[in-house]
């Protein structure tokens, strides 16, 4: 990125100024190195977005931030209603509501070790992993209305895990305000037989351990220790969450004419949040999130199944479960009042600060969990919310690392199998149904996470927890 267009604000805050039709002006968080090495079209998307109508302070772009379709992903931005503001499906993005949600086992890592490898052919041929996978569940079209409308909720009412998982999961486990009707029946048929599966693309599930603590006294609150077993699931709404936002993006590009929107760039197609549009693709999305909750509690389940099997002591708790692609409808303050706005977060997490009713009671002096997920072979990391984050960005934090290449390129450099042998000499155990999937999703196509979560850390918008490293991972 060209730094001489940018204002800077603090060593991890730089503003572009607004210009050529924005409306706000954008703020980029990250060091000098790391936006060096951001592309120019975060710049441009960033841009764009702040022209879009209602936006309110500015359009925000996370330590992470990297070219996406319409939104960069690691964009953050809030419309109001009352100003004509509108809501966006590539605010969003087609895997709505992929996200985090990670276990403590209370076993720690030699105790693992010493069955590791037969763990991880367990998790594999247990948990349905890539492109097109399907599970056990096969829903009828009440089933699946029922599931739309309910997320984790309806999951655990079928069995699939507890109570006390939804207290800490976003939501409750439960997005208001879905409107399964508003849900093709496209998007319902690719879905009918993906309950419970991961996926492909940067999808997974990882058995990890506790190997650097930064905070004792909040991870002694989420329940971490140093050498202790986690388990980290991040996946989405597979099918029917893509399928919706095709669908959507296409619509709202069609109708912008008529909603008298004027796009620097059709990719950010919108429409305006009263607009019988924006209503409908609201209750899709938010259909589409349950299906996320939902899916992630049914592969708890299974989980916790095949970890009992091998260690019967294994706790299997819940610290937290949290998604980086919706949009909410939020109360935040500005200019020293509260407003009600639609927060986009487009690989972004949503990280409320300490106190936040929100939260559950356990959590809410330390502050909401942030979950930063890596790639096969980096670090993941444990974050608290920060009453800065609330101020500066919604309350939002980055999401992971972010790809610094494309996937093709990735396949170009280098083998999956390879990949696979040489982690593997690292003590990391990879199981997947894709080599290829393997290669696009080398450690080495991503940026330094490291990097990027002291970037979040400098810049107040999450303080840093524990640092997490792969021992398993089920990749699709």
């Amino acid at each position: 990125m060209d730094m001489t267009r940018l204002i800077r604000q603090s060593a991890t805050e730089w503003e572009i100024p607004m210009q050529a039709g924005m409306r706000v002006p954008a703020i980029v968080f990250g060091t000098e190195s790391l936006l060096k090495d951001m592309d120019d079209k975060v710049f441009e998307q960033i841009c764009n977005v702040a022209t879009l109508p209602g936006i309110v302070k500015a359009a925000y772009a996370m330590p992470d931030a990297h070219w996406g379709y319409g939104f960069p992903i690691g964009g953050v931005a809030a419309f109001d209603a009352e100003q004509e503001g509108v809501v966006s499906a590539g605010g969003v993005g087609f895997d709505i509501s992929c996200g985090v949600r990670l276990l403590r086992t209370g076993l720690l890592e030699a105790e693992v070790d010493a069955r590791r490898q037969e763990l991880a052919d367990a998790l594999f041929q247990g948990i349905p992993a890539g492109l097109g996978s399907v599970g056990a569940l096969r829903l009828s079209e009440p089933q699946m209305d029922a599931m739309l409308l309910g997320g984790a909720r309806w999951a655990v009412k079928h069995g699939y895990g507890s109570e006390q998982d939804l207290e800490f999961t976003e939501e409750s486990g439960c997005m208001a305000g879905a409107d399964p009707a508003a849900v093709s029946q496209s998007a319902k048929r690719r879905q009918r037989d993906e309950m419970g599966t991961l996926g492909s693309g940067n999808h997974y599930l990882e058995v990890q351990r506790v190997s650097e603590v930064f905070d004792p006294a909040t991870a002694e609150a989420f329940g971490l220790r140093q050498g202790q077993v986690v388990v980290c699931i991040h996946c989405g709404s597979r099918g029917l969450g893509h399928q919706i936002g095709t669908e959507f993006l296409r619509e709202m590009a069609l109708a912008a004419p008529q909603h008298h929107l004027v796009l620097p760039d059709r990719e950010l197609a919108c429409a305006p949040i009263r607009s019988p549009l924006g209503q409908r693709y609201l209750g899709a999305m938010r259909s589409a999130i349950n299906c996320a909750l939902a899916n992630r509690q049914i592969l708890t389940h299974l989980t916790r199944d095949i970890f009992t099997h091998f260690f019967p002591k294994a706790s299997m708790s819940l610290l937290y479960d949290v998604s980086h692609n919706t949009c909410k409808h939020e109360t935040h303050e500005i200019d020293g009042k509260p407003r009600r706005l639609y927060v986009h977060r487009k690989g972004a997490t949503r990280a409320f600060g300490p106190g936040h009713l929100s939260l559950p009671e356990s959590l809410r002096p330390w502050g909401q969990p942030v979950l930063i997920g890596g790639s096969m072979g980096t670090a993941s990391w444990v974050l608290a919310a920060t009453e800065q984050s609330m101020e500066r960005s919604f309350g939002s934090a980055c999401h992971g690392a972010g790809r610094s290449m494309s996937r093709h390129e990735a396949l170009r450099r280098w083998g999956g199998r390879q990949l696979m042998q040489q982690l593997g000499e690292r003590g990391i155990l990879i199981r997947s149904p894709s080599p290829r999937g393997v290669a696009e999703e080398a450690p080495d196509a991503y940026k330094d996470v490291d990097q990027v979560v002291e970037a979040a850390h400098l810049a107040g918008l999450a303080r840093k927890v524990a640092r997490l490293e792969p021992r398993i991972c089920i990749k699709g």
